[in-house]
């Protein structure tokens, strides 16, 4: 591969489609905690093997519990909805382009980022598979395996995301989110 793509996956690949589906019945919560606990669990263990010491992406995972849970109950919260977006989309992905030659480190950052940014518009949870994938893949085999391989892996990571959000997702939601895909 001469130049590692940014993201792994298509907005019309089967196994995102399905993604997508999944993701339609669930709250706006629901799919915030969701994609944060996977990225936490999953996508971060990448960054820190590839770029010890660099806490950036970590420390915007954990907080669901000053900022996440009390927007999320339409309570307020601790932050302004504009200052963690700032903090989450900007800083997030700043952190990402210094990572060009760490393709590994620089999809784990984005999807990081996107998977935070999920309790603000949920069509960022499509942000976690593509990075996420992209992440997993390059980490799993390098940059020189071929466009099958690297499809096979965003798929099968993709499937590991719907069994994540299967487990913890509310059957019969009342409140589902109302995404609009746009893709």
């Amino acid at each position: 591969m001469s130049k590692p793509r940014k993201m792994l996956g298509s907005a019309n690949a089967p196994y995102i489609l399905s993604l997508m589906r999944l993701i339609d019945t669930q709250s706006k919560a629901t799919i915030a905690s969701w994609c944060m606990d996977y990225a936490e669990a999953h996508i971060l263990p990448i960054f820190e093997k590839r770029c010890p010491g660099d806490d950036r992406p970590s420390w915007r995972l954990p907080p669901r519990g000053s900022w996440l849970a009390p927007l999320c109950a339409r309570g307020g919260g601790k932050k302004k909805l504009p200052e963690v977006r700032q903090i989450i989309l900007h800083e997030c992905h700043a952190a990402a382009r210094e990572f060009d030659g760490k393709p590994a480190a620089q999809a784990a950052a984005r999807a990081c980022g996107q998977a935070s940014a999920c309790f603000h518009t949920p069509t960022h949870s499509l942000g976690l598979a593509f990075y996420g994938a992209a992440a997993i893949a390059y980490d799993r085999v390098g940059l020189d395996e071929t466009p099958e391989v690297y499809d096979q892996i965003a798929a099968e990571e993709c499937a590991k995301m719907a069994a994540a959000l299967r487990a913890v997702a509310v059957e019969d939601e009342s409140n589902p989110a109302k995404i609009n895909w746009g893709c």
